[in-house]
Formats: C-alpha cells, structure tokens, sequence
C-alpha cells in the first residue's frame, strides 16, 4: 500500500529504545536502503543487548552479558549515532522532537520501542533483597544472591517467574512460588494446561502456593528476613523477587496527544504508525489490528519485538511502499531443562492433546475455536511447533490439524512394530 500524502521526506530516523525491537528498526531502515541519519536511544549506558536469556542460562552462571553488536558495528556498518545513558522523557510533536537531556532531538521519522517496566510493590521496593528482573544489571544482583541452600521466594508463577525458580533450582536454592490465582498461566495457556504446566514446579523441588499473595513484607536493618501471606502463613525468605507482569513504558508520552490503550500500549494502524504521523511504534507498546488473529492485540514476545522493529524501522523510512505487520504469536521458555513453544492464543474451548503425553513433559496439545484452529502447547517437541503456527497462520481447520497429527502417531505406531 502506498503511504499517506501527508508523510514527509526522511533524512532523519530516531529510535527510542535500545533494546531488540529498536535495534531491529536500525537494522530494517538500512536493509531498506535508508542513506540518512540514524539516531539510537537507549535508557541505560550499556551497548543493546537481548534481554530473554537474562531469566534463563544467564541466571545459572558466569557467561558474559548477551549484547546483540559491539560499537563499531553500529558506528560502521550500520552508521548509526548512540545515545546511551538517559531516556527519552518527552516527545514534542509539534517540533517533531524528542527530549532527551534536556536537550531536543528532531525527527523526519521516529520509532517508538521503549519495551516494559515490570510491576512492583511500591512500598517494598527499596528493601534489600527484594528484586525485580528487567536489566542487565538487575539480573547480576539476582544471580549474585541465588546461592546454594538460601530460601527464595518468587512472587507470581507467570513465565519470567518460573524461569528465575528454575535457574535457582540449579544452584540448589530452596524456592517458594506464591500465585494469586488458583490456576496459574490460565490467561495464556488456558486453565487445563496451565495447571499442567505448572506441575512442573512441584516435580522439581519447588513450592508452588496458589490463591495466595504476599500481604506483608519483615525486614529489618540487615535486610530481608520474611514475608506474611494472606493465608496467615508466615515464610522465611532470603530473597523475594517480584515477577507480576510489565506495564508498557509510556508514561513519558503522556503529554504528547499521542493515542493510547487503556492498558497504556499505543495505539497503531496495521502499519504501526501511530495517530502522529511518521511515528511508528513496535515491541512491547504496540496495540495494533492483528490481522492474522483477528483481534487487536499487543504482545509481550521476543518474536513479535523482532518482526516488529523491522516493519516499523522500514515503514518509517519508506518513500513508496507500506507493509501490513500481522503474525500468529510465537513465545517459548525453558523450565528445568524443558522447553515449552506456544503458538496463536487459547480460547474458550478446552485443548486437546494430539501427540504424546502430558504426564510425560512431551506433548503437543492444540487450540480451536469452532472448526479453526487457533492455538497449538509443545513441550519438549520443538519440530513441530512452528508447522502448527503456520497451519493457524493459513486458517487451518481443527479437523486438518486432528488428521495431521493422526498420522503423525499411526506412523509412529508402525515404526515401533517394524522395529
């Protein structure tokens, strides 16, 4: 589709956000064939780096800091200006600007990717030993306190907190996981597998504890020695990290005019273009139509971070052509040497599973709304996730899906009685 008529000529790309959907946008526009200048904003003085293995391998030992380039790679093959260290803290549109520093950074185009903050408890979140994950920096401190033998307590069993319970596992800590709901994962996996999932936690040392939260915090000069639940159940603790979700990292837009979702995402076209023209969005705070799915959506994922900082970065550069950015949501995560692949979304209609057996830690269990498919769980089967994505991407049947994973097991069937 062409652009509007009302976008201008770009000489200018400012990114704000230095983590991978920004990155990738820097990428994009300069694959594009993008000759202008490339500007690159980033919050924190570290190079760019990927954040996903900071809750996974990261944790468990003393590998270096996953950065995606070193500085001559931005500098020479993709020509582009960091400015690391402070965060954007205002957008000017009026002036085409961002402030940075106190200082005014113009645009022609402006990709927006700032990422999520995670929740916290406000009135404990400057006691010692109370932790949350999102930086570098915040996950040194949690792999430097994760020591054989302490208690850990983990607020919240989503995926990020199961992750960091996992890596303490390895290292021999004593991890308790307090969740509010009675059915952990229930919004992402459905309820079924996600007390499936869940069971996990159990089998491999950890106590999971649901319906409950954590009402009060004991801490004293040395630190952290407890926590009190509203079950009246009194935990020692060492450690509490707090994993509750993320909030999109907007507030800084407040003033700006620009459209936002309830949730505080941004509001998008299908181009990623926000209500300001020749802003673009992408990452965590992207609210846009997914067409592939139907439905407005705004994720969370390494994946759609990635494909979504390269169509934001090359739309936004663009002198003659716009691409649509849909996609089946795609996320995996990795749980006491276990991997777990989800694809689409979970609906209303319990899951069936297809192929091996949950009892087992490897299955597949697949999603429908009707007669389409719209969702597919691997654990432990990697080869096939990515063919059911793309059977939801092209609007498979459920019957389709059934017949193909009938054949897949009768094949198996024979294998076995040939052998």
């Amino acid at each position: 589709m062409s652009i509007s008529e009302s976008a201008r000529e770009v000489r200018r790309l400012v990114v704000v956000g230095a983590s991978l959907a920004g990155v990738q946008a820097v990428r994009a526009a300069r694959r594009a064939g993008f000759a202008g200048e490339i500007i690159l904003i980033g919050d924190e003085e570290r190079l760019p780096y990927d954040r996903p293995p900071l809750s996974k391998g990261f944790l468990n030992d003393d590998r270096d800091v996953p950065y995606f380039h070193d500085a001559a790679l931005y500098a020479d093959e993709l020509d582009a200006t960091l400015l690391l260290g402070e965060g954007a803290s205002a957008l000017i549109p009026s002036e085409q600007a961002v402030l940075v520093g106190g200082e005014r950074v113009h645009y022609d185009a402006l990709v927006l990717a700032t990422g999520a903050t995670p929740r916290v408890l406000p009135e404990y979140a400057s006691v010692p030993g109370v932790h949350t994950l999102r930086s570098v920096d915040d996950a040194l401190a949690i792999r430097e306190a994760i020591e054989a033998g302490r208690e850990i307590t983990i607020l919240g069993a989503g995926f990020i907190g199961a992750e960091i319970a996992s890596a303490a596992r390895k290292r021999r800590g004593q991890v308790t996981i307090i969740e509010a709901s009675m059915f952990p994962l229930e919004r992402a996996l459905g309820q079924q597998m996600g007390q499936s999932i869940s069971k996990m936690h159990r089998r491999n040392g950890v106590d999971l504890r649901c319906g409950v939260t954590i009402t009060e915090v004991n801490a004293d000069a040395n630190g952290l020695r407890g926590a009190i639940l509203s079950d009246g159940t009194t935990l020692s603790t060492d450690l509490l990290l707090v994993s509750i979700g993320a909030s999109p990292a907007t507030s800084w837009l407040k003033d700006s005019g620009i459209a936002m979702n309830p949730d505080g995402g941004i509001v998008c076209d299908e181009f990623l273009e926000t209500s300001i023209p020749g802003v673009f969005a992408a990452g965590d705070i992207a609210h846009w139509p997914n067409g592939a799915m139907g439905a407005p959506m705004r994720l969370e994922h390494w994946t759609s971070a990635n494909e979504q900082g390269n169509v934001a970065g090359r739309n936004a550069v663009s002198a003659t052509e716009r691409s649509a950015y849909s996609t089946v949501p795609y996320f995996w995560s990795d749980w006491y040497g276990n991997r777990i692949q989800f694809a689409g979304r979970a609906g209303r209609e319990q899951p069936e599973v297809v192929f091996g057996a949950v009892e087992d830690d490897r299955f597949v269990a697949l999603y429908r709304s009707g007669d389409r498919l719209i969702g597919a769980l691997a654990v432990n089967e990697p080869s096939k996730i990515m063919k059911d994505r793309r059977r939801i991407a092209i609007g498979a049947s459920w019957i389709e899906a059934l017949e193909h994973y009938r054949g897949l097991r009768e094949g198996l069937r024979a294998a076995v009685v040939t052998k």
